[in-house]
């Protein structure tokens, strides 16, 4: 409530013609201007598509991240176990992600993944810069057991 006052009040004054005419100082007016403008807002997301599980980083903010990292409170293991997912450039080294953006990688199939015991709570930690510099992080705990029951049907077989 206290931020839409703020907005509030600076869009009156700016709205007048009287203090439109350069009487705002040029400090007050880049800090609205910043505030206008959403920051980027970096989150990571486990998504199931028929059997199929994905991690995925996505800027749900409308301005870029830059130096997005995300940690994990346990190895990921994908691909029927072969290949440490957590452990992918992609989330040690993303440098750029526009705002409204995402991308992400397979990490296993349900049944391969419940199957060889894999955490299934799962913390991420992610940090991440906007264009000025100034430093965001957010931590999303995750339960893929929500995954485990659902019911899915496989993809037609290619008849080819």
């Amino acid at each position: 409530m206290k931020r839409w006052k703020f907005v509030t009040k600076a869009w009156n004054w700016l709205g007048s013609d009287f203090f439109r005419e350069s009487t705002m100082p040029a400090k007050a007016a880049k800090k609205l201007m910043a505030r206008s403008d959403p920051d980027p807002y970096v989150i990571v997301d486990f998504v199931f598509d028929r059997g199929l599980l994905s991690i995925s980083i996505n800027n749900i903010g409308a301005r870029p991240a830059f130096a997005v990292r995300v940690r994990f409170s346990h190895k990921l293991m994908g691909c029927a176990g072969a290949v440490d997912v957590s452990s992918l450039a992609l989330f040690r080294a993303l440098e750029f992600l526009p705002g409204g953006k995402n991308i992400g990688t397979i990490l296993d199939t349900s049944v391969s993944y419940f199957r060889s015991k894999q955490p299934v709570e799962i913390t991420t930690d992610i940090s991440y810069r906007d264009s000025r510099g100034n430093k965001f992080s957010n931590s999303i705990r995750h339960n893929l057991e929500i995954y485990r029951d659902i019911a899915y049907a496989p993809p037609p077989a290619d008849t080819q």
